[in-house]
């Protein structure tokens, strides 16, 4: 890593990128309630741990070797020949909606949107991911909160190829679908609405119980750690990096089941290694 100004940092990278992935296994909803529970409990394997403002300075700097591990992690453990992943967006609110955003690091990046399917304005950004049927992050961003639902997903769909990919009504568009067909082989499978010639009532009970899994990877992202609602960061950076942290935590999760057999959710081993 090139030199940056400043003191040397207390932790290593691997140390902090151990603390930041462990933040989402065991389950303090606060980074200052986290570190205050290693330097009470495992002070001896942090003995240097630095407050809270300092160890997120190292941990922004991290950001691209905590992405480069993720990448690592994800094709050695969820390489597929002829992918099926899963398209979906989430919502990721980061100032109040009536707060003046004037002064906020978030100003000229984030805008204002609104999630239908949970009524829900906001001010903030557009978590658009794609995921193994397993529910493993293969690919994802985050772009200004109104931006429409096939714009956000082209900031990623050139990440997977000749890809079947179910996605929900918000990313319907018979010509928007033909054109990621034909510059990256991926097929666009969602259900219709009630204007249009009906898909047969098998295939979307498919396409149904398949979306189903997308929401539990998007459930566990708001629920197992800090809420990614509610993280809480001041700055593009800082939002950033804990959204990445929390993507990777998702791979790390599916390597340690796959490689250790350890569910990392209930602390148990699965199955003999």
């Amino acid at each position: 890593m090139p030199a940056v100004p400043g003191p040397a940092p207390a932790l290593a990278p691997s140390e902090v990128l151990t603390i930041l992935l462990a933040m989402d296994i065991v389950p303090f909803p606060s980074e200052t309630g986290f570190l205050g529970f290693l330097r009470a409990t495992h002070g001896d394997l942090f003995p240097t741990l630095p407050h809270q403002s300092q160890f997120n300075r190292h941990a922004r700097r991290l950001r691209s070797l905590l992405e480069a591990l993720r990448q690592s992690w994800l094709h050695s453990w969820a390489l597929i020949t002829r992918p099926q992943v899963i398209l979906d967006t989430k919502p990721i609110p980061v100032v109040g909606y009536t707060r003046s955003k004037g002064r906020s690091d978030f100003a000229g990046s984030a805008t204002y949107g609104y999630c239908a399917s949970r009524k829900l304005a906001y001010f903030g950004y557009k978590l658009v991911m794609l995921t193994t049927l397993d529910g493993i992050p293969v690919a994802y961003d985050l772009v200004p909160a109104h931006t429409d639902e096939r714009a956000a997903a082209d900031a990623i769909l050139d990440q997977v190829t000749n890809a079947d990919i179910w996605a929900d009504k918000g990313f319907l568009g018979a010509a928007w679908q033909q054109s990621v067909r034909d510059t990256t082989g991926n097929r666009i499978w969602t259900a219709k609405r009630q204007h249009q010639s009906p898909n047969p009532v098998v295939f979307d009970r498919l396409i149904g119980s398949i979306r189903e899994r997308i929401e539990g990877t998007f459930h566990e992202l708001q629920n197992t750690g800090r809420n990614v609602e509610r993280l809480l960061a001041k700055t593009v950076d800082g939002l950033a990096t804990r959204i990445a942290t929390k993507v990777t935590h998702l791979v790390l999760k599916a390597v340690l089941r796959a490689r250790f057999g350890i569910d990392v959710l209930t602390f148990t081993v699965i199955k003999e290694v």
